[in-house]
């Protein structure tokens, strides 16, 4: 597999995304500062880690495209074998990682992975076709059970994870990241994936139909929620509009999917775009090592980023200046350390110790 610079620096920015959201919530920052920045930074909410789970799908496809396009039965079974490694090593890791960080998303991209797993050589038609369906059938869930059960909103704190019920419940209905309707990320950016990113023309495709997307998405919601609410006769009925018809992350309702898709397709063909260049432009190196540590920075954002601050007694209740201010120092650093750890070694720590046990 020949890989595209431009994939790594779109990982690289979800990655980093990421971080700020994060850290605004375990800070309880959302909202604690000036409008400009309150509305800046809600961009990335759900948006960063939908772009990461797409690129996850784009990088299963780079992966087996060329057995999947040659008929080769024996190499698609490895890819298969691999993935199915990869996604039982993510869910552990996932796990073991949540009581530290309860909004973990590895182990929910452990079950995605194992999905894609079986859906490898499935069309592209097929692959869209079910990401509708998993998309449609989320409100339908949300209609037929409680999506509050086992929340302390409050705390963001899910009673009973740990009993298989609670713990299915999480993962595939009303977790952080659902494998119902999250999945439908992973499986568009399998579709993703499979288009000739090197192609000009794909790239331009791709950004078009990605602010088409999330233009429809954004003025749909805002449009809805403006209509309905004028009748609404309560403030708790407007909060039921905003949760049907926003683009928030939680409840993850299919506007929010269709703006994650479409802000992921501006975000990799962009950077594709950007990464054209990489070879040439030294400063876009350390970018490109930061989406090949994705793994190990995601982990070390929350124990040695936010352990730091809890140490020095300031991680709750802050500003969000502060807090995006601490965001941005730990990106910093950590683009840095990316970059200097490829210059010696080939992948990362937990990258390095995910192949070592699972290829």
């Amino acid at each position: 597999m020949q890989r595209i610079p431009g994939f790594d620096i779109a990982r690289a920015f979800a990655v980093l995304g990421m971080v700020i959201v994060n850290f605004k919530i375990v800070m309880s920052a959302d909202g604690n500062g000036p409008p400009w920045l309150v509305s800046m930074t809600s961009l990335f909410d759900g948006r960063a880690s939908a772009t990461f789970v797409v690129l996850a799908g784009a990088g299963i496809s780079l992966l087996s495209n060329r057995a999947r396009l040659a008929g080769n039965t024996w190499l698609i079974h490895q890819h298969r074998f691999v993935l199915l490694k990869r996604a039982a090593f993510l869910f552990v890791v996932g796990l073991l990682y949540t009581p530290i960080w309860p909004a973990d998303i590895l182990h929910f991209y452990g079950v995605y992975i194992a999905v894609a797993a079986m859906l490898l050589t499935v069309k592209d038609r097929w692959l869209i076709t079910i990401s509708g369906f998993i998309v449609a059938l989320f409100p339908i869930l949300l209609l037929t059970f409680d999506y509050n059960r086992g929340w302390n909103w409050e705390t963001l704190h899910y009673s009973d994870f740990w009993t298989v019920r609670g713990m299915f419940r999480h993962i595939f209905f009303n977790g952080f990241h659902p494998v119902i309707p999250w999945l439908s990320f992973l499986l568009f950016g399998m579709v993703l994936g499979r288009s000739d990113f090197t192609n000009p023309s794909t790239r331009r495709w791709w950004l078009i139909f990605g602010i088409s997307v999330t233009t429809f998405a954004e003025t749909a919601s805002k449009f809805l929620i403006k209509a309905l609410s004028a009748n609404a006769s309560s403030s708790e009925e407007i909060e039921e509009i905003v949760a049907v018809f926003g683009t928030a992350p939680m409840p993850p309702m299919p506007l929010y999917i269709l703006a994650g898709i479409g802000v992921a397709c501006i975000v990799i063909s962009l950077s594709v775009e950007i990464g054209q260049v990489a070879s040439i432009n030294h400063w876009l190196k350390p970018l490109v090592s930061t989406g090949q540590l994705a793994l190990t920075l995601y982990v070390a954002h929350v124990i040695i980023g936010m352990g730091t601050l809890e140490a020095i007694g300031r991680l709750k209740q802050q500003s969000l200046i502060f807090s995006v201010s601490c965001a941005l120092a730990f990106c910093v650093l950590a683009v840095m350390f990316a970059h200097l750890w490829t210059l010696r070694f080939k992948r990362g720590p937990l990258e390095t110790i995910m192949r070592q046990l699972v290829n």
